[in-house]
């Protein structure tokens, strides 16, 4: 099993995220939760989002305490929140910064865990002309995870959950975003 943090803000999408990735591992046929983590609703507020995913079923219902990877939304989040606490040396960070994986363990004096970027935020303004960071989070996410669930999949559930609330370019845009940041990861 794969247990697996997000930090974002109110109003960025990380709880979506969060559901579409559990749905397309499920649509694999695999097992996956998510649950969300947050106070008082209100947009720009930290929050966390949660899942687990699995070849086996999950008995296990309760927040994610020692994640294997965290996902960091909000890059601000990294002086706002302990996005560390729970991880051990074998952690996997994805973080949304225009920072080299270098650069952010050198920044945050981080020891052992593997260490992953994207500029999420640039993909977003570029494609979606918006600060909506999820999907190319997402996108970063899914390749993180390798063979646990295929980007086609993802795709097929970034249509099911916006296709009805978007037009067909801002659809596409999100798709396209999906894929950049899978392919524009980076890692040490």
């Amino acid at each position: 099993m794969i247990e697996i943090r997000w930090h974002a803000r109110g109003g960025q999408g990380a709880v979506t995220a969060s559901k579409m990735l559990a749905s397309a591992v499920i649509r694999e046929g695999k097992y996956a939760q998510s649950n969300p983590d947050y106070g008082a609703e209100r947009s720009g507020a930290p929050l966390r989002a949660y899942n687990r995913v699995s070849e086996e079923p999950i008995t296990l219902h309760c927040m994610v305490i020692n994640p294997d990877i965290v996902v960091v939304v909000d890059p601000t989040l990294l002086k706002a929140v302990p996005f560390l606490e729970g991880t051990d040396e074998s952690a996997t960070l994805i973080i949304n910064t225009d920072k080299t994986p270098s650069e952010i363990r050198e920044k945050y004096g981080i020891q052992g865990r593997k260490i992953y970027t994207v500029d999420a935020t640039k993909i977003a303004m570029e494609e979606l002309k918006r600060p909506l960071m999820n999907v190319p989070m997402l996108g970063a996410l899914v390749k993180v995870l390798g063979s646990i669930v295929k980007v086609e999949t993802v795709e097929e559930e970034i249509k099911k959950t916006f296709g009805k609330k978007l037009s067909e370019n801002a659809l596409n845009a999100n798709v396209r975003a999906l894929y950049r940041a899978y392919e524009e990861v980076q890692s040490e």
